[in-house]
C-alpha cells in the first residue's frame, strides 16, 4: 500500500495541481504579454517590407534609437559599478545612518518618474543648484544627451544594488579567510573569490537597469530637452507618432525596441548561464 502510494505521489509530482495552474500561468502570460506583442507584431508586418523599411530607415527614427540604447548601455554599466560599492558598504560596515541610507536604495521605485525627471532638471539646469556652476566650465547636462543618462542611472540604481546585495550576505568569509591564509592580497581575493560568486547577480542587475532604461520614459522628457537628432528618446517619439495619428510609424518603432531589446536580453542571459555553468564546474 506505501508503495503504491509512493508511485502515485511520483507521478503526480511533488506539488498539488500543477496542471491547473501552469494552464493559469500559461493563460495568464499569454493574454497580459504575449497578446499584445502579438497584435504589435501583426500590426508592424501590415505595412509590407517597403513600408517597414522606409519607417524603419527614418534618420530621426535610427538617432532616436542610437540615443535610447546608447544611454541605457552607459547607464546600466555605471550602475553596475556603483551598485556593487553601494550593496557592499551596505553589507560588509555597520555605521550610523545605515538603515535610512538601505531605503533611500528604493526610493526611485516609489517616487514617480516625472517627479525624478523635474528634481533632476532643477538640480542640473543652467539656473539649477549644480548646473550653475558645471556649465561655466562647459559640462551641460540638463536638455542634453548626459541628463539623459543621469535620469537612467537614478532609476536603474535599485535594480543593480538589490541584486547584488543578498548574493553577498551569503557569501562564505571563511573562503575570504582560506585566501588571506594562503598569502592572498585583498586584490587578489577580490578578483578570484569574491567577484566569480557576485558575478551572475551583477549581469542580472546590469540586464534590469538596461531594460528599464530602454524604455524609460517620464524621468527622461523633463531633462533630456528632446531635441530631434540630439536628445530624443525613442520612446517620446513613438508618443509623438500617436499624437500625429501616424499609428503606423509608432508601432514599427516600438517593434525595433522591442527586437533590440529582446536580442540584447537573449545574449546577456546567455552569458549569465555562461558564467553559472562555469562556476558550476
Amino acid at each position: 500500500m506505501t508503495l503504491a502510494l509512493a508511485r502515485r505521489w511520483r507521478q503526480a509530482g511533488p506539488l498539488p495541481g500543477f496542471g491547473l495552474t501552469l494552464g493559469i500561468t500559461l493563460g495568464w502570460l499569454g493574454l497580459i504579454v504575449l497578446l499584445p506583442l502579438l497584435a504589435l507584431l501583426i500590426k508592424a508586418a501590415g505595412l509590407g517590407p517597403q513600408g517597414w523599411w522606409e519607417i524603419a530607415s527614418d534618420p530621426r527614427v535610427l538617432a532616436a534609437m542610437r540615443l535610447s540604447f546608447g544611454t541605457a548601455l552607459i547607464a546600466a554599466l555605471i550602475d553596475t559599478v556603483i551598485g556593487l560599492l553601494i550593496a557592499w558598504v551596505l553589507v560588509r560596515y555597520r555605521f550610523p545612518g545605515r538603515a535610512a541610507l538601505d531605503a533611500l536604495i528604493d526610493l526611485p521605485f516609489a517616487l514617480p518618474t516625472a517627479v525624478a525627471g523635474i528634481a533632476l532638471t532643477a538640480i542640473y539646469a543652467g539656473n539649477g543648484w549644480i548646473g550653475q556652476y558645471l556649465e561655466p566650465l562647459g559640462f551641460k547636462i540638463a536638455y542634453a544627451p548626459a541628463g539623459i543618462v543621469m535620469a537612467l542611472l537614478f532609476i536603474g540604481l535599485p535594480f543593480t544594488v538589490r541584486t547584488v546585495q543578498p548574493v553577498l550576505e551569503n557569501l562564505q568569509a571563511e573562503h575570504e579567510e582560506a585566501a588571506a591564509s594562503l598569502g592572498a592580497s585583498r586584490f587578489t581575493t577580490a578578483r578570484r573569490v569574491i567577484l566569480p560568486q557576485i558575478l551572475p547577480a551583477m549581469i542580472t542587475g546590469f540586464s534590469l537597469a538596461f531594460a528599464r532604461g530602454v524604455g524609460e520614459y517620464g524621468s527622461v522628457i523633463f531633462i533630456a530637452g528632446n531635441l530631434p537628432y540630439v536628445s530624443e528618446i525613442a520612446p517620446l517619439l513613438v508618443v509623438i507618432k500617436l499624437e500625429e495619428f501616424d499609428y503606423h510609424g509608432a508601432t514599427v518603432i516600438a517593434t525595433l525596441m522591442l527586437a533590440a531589446s529582446f536580442a540584447i536580453l537573449f545574449l546577456v542571459n546567455k552569458l549569465q548561464r555562461k558564467v553559472a555553468r562555469g562556476q558550476a564546474v
